[in-house]
């Protein structure tokens, strides 16, 4: 087993029977603190570092005991400094992956609680009742649109009569009117004795004008 499984798996029973673990954001919190913690301690370090360089520097070869003191307490600061870079490191990774555990598991949580609000509200639902419904629903708007189309469509008044037997009796009825007219009209009556008769010479006149008349008349 690896150590990470040991961490979570080993000594779970004796744990079991004190209280319960630690919550994601209580162990979020002292990961920020160990953190921080031991970046104050590299700063130091770093500090060492520089210190110990510059005394090896200052005794250089008048003191080579002292100069080679001071470079091995380097060496080791070095060493440590390292050693927490690495921690850094693992427990930086430790964070980021408890951080997402414990996103995963609101956003579970959260899904979990919409499935169970969507489940009660479907607990009512009867799909064949929706079904029946929407049939309904698309019936009666066919209802409403052929409703619509014929209060919209014009009312055709008369259009059960056949036109031309209309006109041909409007006909009848102006040709009635007409010989009604005629019948009333008094005629002037023919005289009993003949009229004279025009003179050779005038009807030969008129007839040569009558003539010149439809000349002219074909000519245009």
């Amino acid at each position: 087993m690896s150590a990470l499984g040991r961490l979570f798996k080993g000594g779970g029973a004796g744990r079991s029977k004190g209280r319960a673990g630690p919550t994601p954001q209580e162990a979020l919190a002292r990961l920020r603190e160990t953190e921080e913690m031991l970046g104050k301690k590299q700063e130091y370090l770093e500090t060492r570092i520089q210190r110990e360089l510059a005394a090896a520097k200052q005794h250089g070869t008048r003191n080579k005991r002292a100069a080679l003191q001071a470079l091995k307490r380097k060496k080791r600061y070095e060493k440590q400094l390292s050693q927490i870079d690495g921690t850094l490191s693992t427990i930086e990774f430790q964070r980021e992956a408890l951080e997402n555990s414990h996103t995963n598991t609101e956003v579970f949580k959260n899904m979990g609680y919409a499935a169970q609000a969507m489940k009660k509200v479907h607990e009512n639902m009867d799909l064949d009742k929706i079904d029946s419904l929407m049939d309904d629903i698309t019936e009666q708007q066919a209802v409403a649109q052929e409703i619509s189309e014929a209060i919209s469509n014009r009312v055709g008044f008369g259009d059960e009569f056949d036109e031309d037997e209309l006109m041909e009796e409007l006909e009848e009825l102006e040709q009635e009117e007409l010989n009604k007219k005629m019948t009333n009209v008094r005629l002037p009556s023919v005289p009993s004795t003949s009229l004279p008769s025009r003179p050779a010479s005038s009807r030969k006149k008129v007839e040569d004008e009558d003539d010149m008349k439809q000349l002219a008349a074909w000519a245009s």
